[in-house]
């Protein structure tokens, strides 16, 4: 999973409802205004995407996020965040990539066939379509396979990996030929779509060879000399991140042509791309992180899109505003959802007291209705962390625990049963330690909005809450545990089984040191099963599991919003965002 910073195959199972609202501008193209039509790309075909033939060539697109572009690498712990895989959706190829309604298809235009050859043990092989090339005009091919799956193995720990999810299974990785690759587990894995590209981790493996020294990656693995296997994972750890031209070639349609530190990334055609050519001949992403900045350079002229994934209910509005202009408005609830961290690095929260009072002074509805039904109507707390409302496996865990009424005075009865004292001051006090504490996020508007809301509710139980607002917060601290409590979002890939690294005991995105040996077995169990419904009551029992240690308290399911004009169609994808399908866009001006 990243922060928004993986929706699961039971949601694609049960249909998850994409609710979208729209204002049909002069979309022009094949569906116009429909934007709901749009989450189907041109170049589907069942569950194969090829990138189709005859798109008209058009020159810039301009398009709007709310952060900037910080590394190549998206699968280190330290840079993995949804701003990254905005950009390098079209940079760095897949075996399996997302529609808008987060099917998973085969990525025909480089991938012949990927198959379970074995099933006890379970062996997957993938089969590589010849010719396949990066920007640099180097191969595609198993050597790029064979550095993800020993990045993200887990089996040494010089590679500091967001997540291991799938690849810890495999006992074995070999490359037939170039094109072929064939991984053995140790146990089952049902999610192995995942690996190998969905979360953008194939990376150039010749590169990180010629600047190591390393004359054949494939001949490196976990059980290789120490002196080895740190070059190369001190390379992977953190010469992909920020920007070099050379180190960072693309293997999508685009790849990375020119960067602007906290501003911009500028995508060009990949002139080795083995598929149809894309239209835009240069995409350029802009960070503005002030939602109503990006509608005033929509309303401008100065962009194409506008893709947030930070509702704001001012921006939406005058999104929704510009349909005279010619913009088409879409919204929808995306598979991320806003929550709340207790970080048991701070002594406080290990008090199981604390963590409950602290659920229980906390009125999400009330933030719901004030930041969030203004651009989704019907809008509601979610009571999952595992399971999305409406998804098969949802079960309420949360509503007994938080939303209670009179919240203050139940906290404080809480607090106080476990030896807690109000001071002179209003603020609670256990043995010499006061109950205060930091509320950290980035500088997200909605974000703070929601932080001051939580300081008012929480103030009469006792509780003195501060806010700690830092624009780097998700692209430094948050990976550090540098926080009490983190305000963010995670954005999650249609594969349940990423969640095992934020709530497993150690795992890399496990960051408030939270542990529950119920939370661990569950997962585990889940995540080794042969079907995704024996693995369904598992994922039921970690998210029950997670609900009664009172650490995460998920807020609601965030809704996308985006606005374009002057392009045929564009669709936010709640895991790429929106260039998800850029090589289809055809301009309309």
């Amino acid at each position: 999973m990243r922060r928004s910073k993986t929706v699961s195959a039971f949601a694609l199972a049960a249909g998850v409802a994409l609710v979208v609202s729209a204002c049909g501008g002069g979309g022009g193209g094949e569906g116009g205004g429909d934007v709901k039509s749009m989450a189907t790309a041109k170049g589907q075909q069942g569950e194969n995407y090829s990138l189709p033939a005859n798109i008209p060539e058009s020159g810039e697109v301009t398009v709007s996020t709310d952060n900037p572009f910080t590394a190549y690498n998206n699968s280190a712990a330290d840079a993995n965040n949804s701003y990254n895989t905005f950009a390098l959706v079209g940079t760095l190829t897949s075996a399996y990539t997302l529609d808008g309604n987060n099917n998973v298809l085969l990525n025909k235009d480089v991938m012949e066939s990927v198959e379970i050859t074995n099933e006890n043990p379970q062996e997957v092989t993938w089969k590589i379509k010849p010719g396949v090339k990066w920007s640099d005009g180097e191969a595609w091919d198993c050597d790029d396979f064979h550095l993800a799956w020993l990045s993200q193995s887990g089996k040494h720990d010089g590679f500091v990996p967001a997540a291991t999810n799938g690849y810890e299974q495999v006992s074995e990785l070999s490359c037939p030929n170039d094109t072929t690759v064939v991984a053995k587990f140790d146990e089952p894995y049902v999610d192995y779509k995942a690996m190998f590209g969905v979360s953008l981790d194939v990376l150039p493996a010749h590169i990180l060879e010629q600047q190591t020294g390393i004359k054949d990656i494939t001949k490196v693995t976990p059980s290789s000399p120490k002196d080895q296997l740190k070059k190369v994972a001190d390379f992977w750890n953190k010469k992909w991140n920020g920007f070099d031209k050379k180190l960072m070639p693309g293997s999508g349609p685009y790849m990375l042509d020119s960067w602007k530190q906290n501003e911009s990334v500028t995508l060009v055609r990949n002139p080795q791309w083995k598929g149809n050519k894309p239209g835009p001949e240069k995409i350029t992403l802009k960070a503005l992180p002030d939602p109503t900045a990006q509608a005033q350079a929509l309303e401008n002229q100065e962009l194409q899109v506008v893709s947030s994934t930070q509702p704001d209910a001012d921006a939406a509005e005058r999104l929704k505003g510009l349909e005279a202009q010619g913009v088409t408005y879409g919204s929808v609830p995306s598979l991320s959802f806003e929550h709340l961290d207790m970080n048991y690095k701070n002594p406080i929260f290990k008090d199981d007291a604390v963590r409950k009072a602290f659920f229980q002074c906390v009125d999400r509805q009330e933030i719901v209705d004030k930041l969030i039904k203004p651009i989704q109507g019907d809008a509601k707390s979610l009571n999952s962390i595992v399971f999305f409302g409406g998804e098969q496996g949802f079960q309420d865990n949360y509503s007994d625990k938080a939303d209670v009424p009179n919240g203050a005075k139940m906290a404080s009865q809480t607090l106080e049963k476990a030896g807690w004292k109000k001071g002179g001051d209003g603020v609670y006090a256990k043995d010499g330690k006061k109950l205060q504490f930091r509320i950290s996020h980035t500088d997200i508007p909605r974000r703070k909005q929601t932080a001051e809301l939580i300081m008012d509710q929480c103030k009469d139980a006792g509780m003195k809450i501060s806010d700690d607002m830092d624009p780097n917060f998700l692209d430094a601290r948050v990976s550090e545990g540098d926080y009490d409590v983190a305000l963010f979002a995670w954005s999650q890939e249609p594969f349940k089984a990423s969640q095992r690294s934020i709530y497993s005991t150690g795992g890399g995105q496990n960051w408030s040191q939270f542990s529950d040996p119920k939370v661990d077995q569950a997962f585990k169990k889940a995540t080794t099963q042969t079907s995704e419904e024996d693995a369904l009551p598992h994922y039921q029992q970690a998210d029950k599991a997670l609900a009664e240690n009172y650490y995460t308290l998920p807020l609601f399911q965030m809704p996308s919003m985006w606005a374009f004009q002057g392009v045929d169609r564009v669709f936010f994808q709640s895991y790429y965002g929106s260039l998800w399908n850029a090589g289809e866009w055809e301009r309309t001006e």
